[in-house]
């Protein structure tokens, strides 16, 4: 690296570390988020920028033809992957994120272990920092990697129905092969004492990551989905970061830290929305024979889109509830459309959000982004609840658990404790389902059951789409 490049780099990596910095900050609110993504992708092209000055002779042909790669197949994924698939794709990406970091990591140590000359232990070699955190960028690297692939087939439904699948003495394994993989990485990076033995020693810690990360979360099943990926993307960062202390960049490490911490501190936040601790969500189960809240329904009332029509035509406050069904159904545009024609009659509209609604973290909000939904009718669970009690009608599309009253009212169920929207105290309450069928909970939902409760049942997009021609007939 010439003079020039060694003045220009460190403030190329500063400014992409601003860049990332502030970017998360804009990405905390639905009205900045689109600013702050754009304010990411600059400061990581900064950061490529960066690195390739301070790499300095490199063969750009391969350079280049990794972002024509790269970007097609971004390109493909953003117009092509539907909504509903988002949650997969992200599931994708945190592994690639990971996959990468324990990639360049081992191609690190294996470009200096074969320089003429060298011999001697991985510590030797690398020297005993270096050495760790290759050791550390393997272990997290891989558990992201199969982890995350086991998550995008949980939420596909490929395994057992995106059901847990709970292995015998699943917990005695895991424990086991974690120690055996830490020990794996302790003896590669002091005991072994010779070039082969620690390519041997990182080669089975990486073997014995990827199937750990297997193991770790196939017991969790769908309910829980939305904590695992923000853990795996908090896993990335953390796998990039160690990377970033192999290879010596410093951009890779706070970009790292950065994404480690905000992805743990999500994870946190959204186990309190559940009022679960993140040990209990790793343990896994949630939502099998163990959750015994079931039972008979009784004194369910149901209606047709019209006679819901002629409640909503004279509601002068509506809530709508967006769930996963919403987004199974792609019917956000039919929804945004039924709510315009709402607030042409005089209502007021607005959208209350349940942090883990769906089947990632922020779910909903992007779903309804995408319809153009205006961001100041998105209100979060806390500001939105006292004001069901003074609400006309609810309109709940997809959503289960979330407005279970359960959660209030009985202490032996799975969910008790847990926050949820409550839609029970506004005057009138539709609920649009396909059938009165259980949420990843696996219990009933009390507000069925409720006297100012309604369901309709059927797909929600069709639903939506009778309401709003019976609303235009009248």
């Amino acid at each position: 690296m010439n003079s020039l490049s060694s003045m220009v780099v460190p403030i190329l990596y500063l400014l992409s570390a601003v860049c990332f910095i502030l970017a998360l900050k804009l990405l905390a609110r639905v009205r900045t988020a689109r600013r702050g993504n754009l304010l990411a992708a600059i400061g990581m092209l900064l950061a490529i920028v960066g690195t390739l000055l301070e790499l300095g002779l490199i063969d750009y042909r391969w350079i280049i033809l990794g972002c024509l790669v790269g970007g097609v197949l971004g390109a493909v994924a953003a117009l092509r992957v539907p909504m509903t698939a988002m949650p997969e794709m992200v599931a994708l990406l945190n592994g690639c994120g990971g996959a990468a970091s324990a990639l360049v990591a081992l191609a690190y140590y294996f470009s200096q272990a074969v320089e003429p000359g060298r011999v001697g232990s991985p510590t030797e070699v690398l020297g005993g920092a270096q050495a760790i955190m290759v050791a550390a960028s393997v272990l997290i690297g891989g558990v992201t990697f199969s982890g995350s692939l086991v998550a995008y087939a949980q939420l596909q439904g490929k395994i057992l129905g995106g059901r847990p699948v709970l292995l015998p003495l699943r917990h005695v394994w895991n424990a086991a092969l974690l120690l055996a993989t830490l020990g794996l990485g302790g003896y590669f990076a002091f005991g072994a004492e010779t070039i082969e033995g620690g390519q041997t020693l990182v080669l089975v810690e990486t073997g014995a990551s990827l199937v750990l990360g297997v193991l770790l979360v196939i017991p969790i099943g769908g309910a829980d989905m939305p904590v695992v990926i923000s853990l795996l993307n908090s896993y990335s960062g953390l796998a990039a970061s160690a990377t970033g202390f192999v290879i010596g960049n410093n951009v890779l490490i706070i970009s790292g830290a950065l994404v480690g911490a905000s992805g743990i501190i999500l994870s946190q936040i959204m186990c309190a929305a559940m009022n679960r601790s993140l040990p209990n969500v790793l343990l896994g189960g949630f939502g099998t024979a163990e959750a015994s809240g079931g039972g008979e329904y009784k004194n369910v009332r149901s209606c047709t889109a019209e006679e819901a029509a002629l409640v909503l035509e004279s509601a002068s406050s509506v809530i709508v509830v967006p769930g996963y069904g919403l987004a199974v159904a792609q019917a956000q545009h039919a929804v945004r459309e039924l709510c315009e024609l709402l607030e042409r009659r005089g209502a007021q509209v607005r959208y209350a959000i349940h942090p883990v609604a769906g089947r990632m973290p922020g779910h909903m909000n992007v779903l309804l982004a995408e319809a153009d939904v205006p961001y100041e009718q998105l209100v979060e669970m806390d500001k939105i609840n006292p004001e069901f009690k003074h609400t006309d009608v609810v309109l709940v599309i997809g959503a289960n658990d979330v407005v279970n009253p359960a959660a209030l009212t009985d202490r032996s169920s799975p969910i008790w404790g847990m926050p949820i929207l409550e839609v029970h105290n506004a005057r009138s309450v539709f609920v649009i389902k396909r059938s009165l069928g259980a949420g990843y909970a696996g219990i009933k939902n009390e507000l069925f059951e409720r006297p100012n409760t309604m369901m309709i049942y059927g797909d929600a997009k069709r639903v939506v789409q009778d309401l709003i021609k019976e609303l235009k007939q009248t």
